[in-house]
């Protein structure tokens, strides 16, 4: 198979790195994965996972773009012989969409995340990501909305959760030195770390976060990991806000990790403090595996990742004292406890939700197109 793989750019996150594991996959059974996207930081990852980028500002939202991203695309569709072209994201899915009908070949989406819907226009415009032949959903909870807000029938979408790498994301590979290196970097010293990993924007709850650190008392560190991409003014609002409370000195701004098992090591916990139900929540799934206990949100895809009271614990959203308690509860936890709820839900997360069985059930949705597409 000749797979083409569509989304805006290969920097940090969990579509990206879907495309470099569907690509690892593909390569390992013989096939050939192609991306076409703008690029960015993990184009040597998906390089040496064998697959072949064709650079391309499709993820452009202008409609004047539409026609000629359509007629790239059916070039390069027509210049490989691709079988099957899977869209990862809205802008361009839509191109990807028309050269997938002029080409005749069998269009994929996957639905990663749930789509703000405020107007009609928006409506419409998220809706292509339920116009695939295959729908892939991320979650059951991503389902769910699929149906409710598209009226999909629901025969056309199939679950396939975001994979953890569990050889990657394995306690045993991160050295001491490897976490004394992190601590050292973030300037933590030896007070309790507590890290929220996710890109600097307002729904991840940063500010609550924040404010949680404030109502738990203690001399906890908050390790804010990731980019900031471009959004100076919420950044310049996370620091007002730290130094407000009094707690500058123990907020870091520790920007993008390309180290993250060893980050994930380095924290006494993980929490996700989302103020808008995440589809899936990858790294708290990440963080597990690499027996960390986390704190997240109650809602979206995070109460199938988490057993409340054994991976961790699930806290109402947009709490920050609920958020506080929850931490607490981890920190108050002895060792010998901690580790054997942590063991438990690394078990838990390499059977239901390894990268192995993300790639096995993506490769059958594309051989399951091929025969559709060939009954016609």
């Amino acid at each position: 198979m000749n797979i083409l793989q569509v989304l805006p750019e290969l920097n940090t996150g969990g579509v990206e790195r879907t495309t470099i594991e569907i690509a690892q996959a593909l390569t390992a059974k013989g096939h050939v994965p192609h991306v076409v996207c703008a690029g960015g930081r993990m184009e040597d990852e998906l390089r040496a996972a064998g697959g072949i980028l064709h650079k391309l500002n499709i993820g452009s939202k202008n409609p004047l773009t539409l026609p000629g991203h359509s007629k790239a695309l059916c070039e390069i569709i027509q210049a490989h012989n691709i079988d099957i072209v899977h869209a990862r994201s809205r802008a361009p899915a839509w191109p990807a969409k028309s050269a997938a009908q002029i080409m005749g070949v069998p269009f994929i989406t996957t639905y990663h995340g749930i789509y703000n819907a405020n107007s009609a226009l928006k409506r419409a415009y998220n809706a292509i990501m339920a116009k695939g032949d295959i729908i892939i959903a991320n979650s059951e909870f991503t389902k769910q909305h699929i149906i409710k807000q598209h009226g999909t029938d629901p025969a056309k979408i199939t679950v396939i959760p975001r994979g953890v790498d569990m050889s990657v994301f394995d306690p045993t590979r991160v050295s001491v030195a490897d976490i004394a290196h992190t601590k050292l970097a973030w300037g933590v010293g030896d007070a309790p770390v507590i890290l929220l990993p996710g890109r600097l924007t307002r729904w991840k709850g940063q500010l609550l976060a924040i404010a949680a650190l404030k109502l738990l008392g203690g001399d906890a560190v908050l390790v804010l990991l990731g980019d900031a991409q471009g959004r100076d003014d919420y950044v310049a609002d996370i620091q007002a806000k730290a130094a407000d409370l009094g707690l500058a000195a123990r907020i870091v701004l520790a920007g993008h990790s390309r180290t993250m098992p060893a980050a994930l090591m380095a924290a006494d916990i993980v929490i996700s403090a989302s103020t808008d139900p995440e589809a899936f929540g990858r790294v708290m799934a990440e963080a597990q595996a690499m027996e960390r206990l986390v704190v997240a949100s109650n809602h979206g895809g995070a109460r199938e990742t988490i057993i409340d009271g054994k991976g961790g614990y699930l806290v109402p959203p947009n709490d920050a004292q609920a958020l506080a308690d929850g931490i607490g509860k981890v920190l108050a936890l002895s060792k010998p406890d901690y580790s054997a709820r942590a063991q438990s839900a690394r078990l838990r997360i390499g059977a239901q939700y390894s990268a192995a069985a993300l790639k096995t059930a993506t490769l059958a949705v594309y051989k399951q197109a091929l025969e559709k597409s060939g009954d016609k």
